[in-house]
């Protein structure tokens, strides 16, 4: 049965913490999976989040810790104690133990580490806590099944059984040589259909993907996106094998990595929720309208250098904001694909036959539009000659638009920045300038000003 949050449920939930019932809260949430009740403790208030927190079992406790939200999970950690902290961290994986801990306060880090009593736990967490989190290395995993090329698959499934029990899931055997340098992988349909007595180097398959730990995680996304891997193993610099990513951990990087591009694109200069502060909400969104607000100046200042040709042709000045309009669309269109086109990696060939195409595909749509605005005209019994030159003039102010868009994010990506901020108000508060300024001087030329 699916689950549902239902009002019913939380005031259930608040009456049984009220009555500090313990035992039918245990038997209540023991129906539940864990990310259901991480679904229930984001509604309820901090103190009644802490309280089922701690009635609940460590190993439950621990995985609905990394499904709460982050905001309120860092309400939580902060009212229990560096021990109850290392106690749930000890039921996690490496890598989910390692982004809780780097959550915390440098100082409380330091005193929930040294409160985890499994010593090779520690060292590992530790060793992840080194990598930098936008790399491979700090998003990886330590546990992980791995054969040596010389083991017999008597010996490989007699050994695998005490690695693969702390493992979560085992998507593949990594085979590696005595230093621990990858050699291969080996599926577990293999293993199973092998005599007993051969060896695990006849049976491996040499071709396996990978990545380095020092590699970005938007680039392992792309491998493991493009090649369909369940998981990817990580190696050092040595190349020994150090760790693995799984796609849980990359459907994470690709949500977020989308979240941010699209307050990118919204004109949101920071990472932020509905949720937080006014301050925060305010700090992410002001830039931007800054910048709004000089490109709407800056138009200003454009119509008032034409004013005599407003004075004499009142109807342009009727149009303006239908330029500005279709300027800002067509460069928000253009540049939505680019910026999607290189996400995906997909955007191939030179930037010249690429602004070719652009200005092909424009000039099409701007036909087409230029023709419908001569139409309205006639409809009107607008001036011929207004109504020409208004529709040649938007026919170009798309073009320009349209090769804006495409320019401007393949430019940024190249200089090492993320093109999304160019799908936002900085595209089209430029293309709104440039098309207001192109309608005025290509209008003025046309009837004759």
């Amino acid at each position: 049965m699916q689950f549902q949050l239902t009002e019913e449920l939380i005031e259930k939930v608040e009456t049984l913490i009220e009555q500090q019932d313990d035992k039918e809260l245990k038997s209540l949430f023991k129906e539940f999976h864990y990310a259901d009740i991480a679904e229930i403790l984001d509604e309820l208030n901090q103190d009644e989040s802490v309280y089922v927190i701690k009635l609940l079992d460590s190993e439950t406790t621990s995985d609905v810790l990394m499904e709460l939200d982050e905001d309120i999970r860092e309400k939580v950690l902060k009212n229990l104690s560096a021990k109850e902290i290392a106690e749930e961290i000890e039921e996690l994986d490496t890598d989910d133990a390692a982004d809780m801990i780097s959550e915390l306060p440098e100082e409380r880090q330091e005193e929930v580490i040294s409160n985890i009593e499994d010593e090779e736990h520690k060292a590992e967490i530790e060793e992840l806590l080194a990598y930098d989190e936008d790399t491979a290395g700090g998003l990886m995993a330590k546990e992980l099944v791995k054969v040596y090329e010389t083991w017999t698959v008597a010996g490989c499934m007699r050994r695998i059984r005490g690695q693969a029990k702390d493992v979560t899931r085992v998507h593949s055997i990594y085979v590696v040589d005595k230093e621990d340098k990858l050699i291969g992988r080996l599926s577990l349909k293999d293993l199973i259909t092998a005599k007993s007595d051969q060896k695990i180097a006849e049976i491996s398959n040499s071709n396996v993907d990978y990545v380095y730990v020092d590699e970005d995680v938007e680039d392992v996304a792309k491998i493991m996106q493009k090649y369909d891997l369940e998981a990817i193993p990580v190696l050092d610099k040595n190349n020994t094998l150090v760790g693995r990513i799984t796609i849980d951990d990359i459907v994470d990087v690709i949500r977020e990595e989308a979240d941010k591009d699209y307050q990118l694109a919204a004109g949101i200069s920071q990472d932020v929720e509905a949720d937080d502060s006014i301050l925060e909400l305010t700090k992410a969104r002001l830039p931007w309208l800054v910048l709004g607000l000089f490109g709407g100046l800056g138009s200003v200042f454009i119509m008032k250098d034409y004013e005599h040709i407003m004075s004499t042709v009142p109807s342009l000045f009727f149009y303006t904001p239908l330029i500005a309009a279709m300027a800002g669309n067509v460069g928000v269109q253009s540049s939505a694909i680019i910026v999607q086109g290189l996400a995906n990696d997909n955007v191939k060939g030179s930037l010249l036959n690429r602004l070719l195409k652009e200005i092909g595909l424009s000039l099409i749509n701007g036909l087409a539009l230029a023709v419908l605005v001569m139409l309205f005209g006639f409809i009107i019994d607008q001036d011929t000659t207004e109504s020409f030159a208004i529709a040649v003039s938007m026919m170009s102010v798309i073009v320009v638009a349209a090769l804006v868009g495409t320019f401007v994010p393949i430019v940024l990506d190249k200089r090492g920045i993320d093109p999304a901020i160019a799908t936002g108000p900085f595209i089209t508060t430029s293309n709104d300038i440039l098309g207001i300024y192109l309608f005025f001087v290509l209008a003025g030329l046309i009837i004759g000003f």
